[in-house]
């Protein structure tokens, strides 16, 4: 397990009162981490007001027998059944994976018209959109915190062009996992299918690792420009979270002493003042990325962080940020 994901718990939380859904949870177990529904249900009983939660695909809880391209419903299935039992109200109030997001290699082309109509089949009420990591950069740095390497080109490949189609006509959602290096791609990616909401995950990850404060700024410079013109595409939508991932280059994860919100918040804020500027908050939602992001920070410090970071919006901004958008976008039909 992480091994900043339960710091900060005594931590005062900050506007208690606003409702969230989280729509960016990992729940899977492998060799080196667990992070089931009871992980993430003491994370949340830890203050913040977390109502539902997005599970989003990690390659986990394939199936080990049949056809090798329809094993990913395994983790589908999976996270349904986790779905249920969040929807019981056993377990309390949060309906842990009301949505879930999966993974399918778009690159079968129309054949992937098959695994599509499965995954709805097994979990019709929550299986919401796929995403297929696309993260590609020109170094070698960033792939040392990378299990799964994903093909290069895979977003201008023309198999993937014709897997992507067969998302729009079920009308279906796309999380983009990229560098900052393709929000352009994914911007033309998002002009070609007009109709199908791309929601780019972890404000598009500014790969400053391992760089010094020159190298960070001029990423930063090309991040921005990236976003702005993503955000021309009126069915791109923006995560914000992803900022405790190693890549972004702040120095969290190295850190031994407790880090607290405050911290946080005044760097991540250039990055969530630029995202908010781009898309509004209509059209951006906060995420944990949890347990991923417990690398640099605990729970309740990284909500307190992304509440601090939009401390100056309006209330009805806010609830967009934290709760809106992600019910709207994923179709999860959460109460308030």
């Amino acid at each position: 397990m992480f091994d900043k994901r339960l710091d900060g718990r005594s931590e005062p939380i900050v506007l208690p009162e606003i409702p969230i859904i989280d729509p960016h949870v990992h729940l899977y177990q492998s060799p080196i981490v667990r992070y089931l529904i009871d992980d993430y249900l003491a994370d949340t009983r830890a203050g913040h007001d977390i109502r539902a939660s997005v599970h989003i695909e990690i390659q986990a809880f394939a199936r080990t027998t049949g056809p090798e391209a329809l094993r990913p419903l395994g983790e589908i299935e999976y996270a349904n059944g986790v779905g249920a039992m969040g929807a019981s109200g056993v377990y309390g109030n949060c309906k842990v994976s009301a949505g879930i997001v999966g993974h399918v290699d778009l690159r079968r082309g129309d054949d992937v018209s098959s695994f599509l109509d499965q995954a709805m089949a097994l979990a019709p009420q929550r299986f919401k959109g796929v995403r297929q990591v696309a993260i590609d950069h020109p170094s070698e740095v960033p792939y040392r915190f990378i299990t799964h390497r994903p093909p290069k080109g895979l977003l201008e490949d023309s198999r993937f062009l014709d897997g992507f189609k067969q998302i729009a006509s079920r009308g279906l959602s796309f999380d983009a996992a990229v560098f900052h290096n393709q929000i352009p791609k994914v911007a033309a990616l998002a002009a070609k299918f007009p109709n199908t909401p791309i929601v780019l995950n972890h404000i598009g990850t500014p790969m400053a690792m391992d760089m010094d404060a020159n190298g960070r700024a001029q990423v930063f410079r090309e991040w921005r420009d990236g976003i702005r013109e993503l955000a021309r595409q009126p069915n791109a939508i923006c995560k914000i979270g992803g900022f405790g991932l190693p890549f972004l280059g702040f120095d969290f994860i190295a850190r031994t002493e407790v880090v607290y919100s405050a911290d946080l918040a005044a760097a991540w804020q250039p990055y969530v003042t630029e995202t908010l500027e781009a898309f509004g908050p209509a059209r951006c939602m906060m995420a944990s990325n949890f347990p991923q992001d417990g690398r640099a920070c605990g729970f309740v410090p990284l909500w307190n962080a992304l509440k601090r970071t939009v401390s100056d919006l309006t209330a009805d901004e806010r609830l967009d940020l934290f709760f809106n958008t992600a019910n709207r976008v994923y179709r999860l039909g959460v109460e308030m």
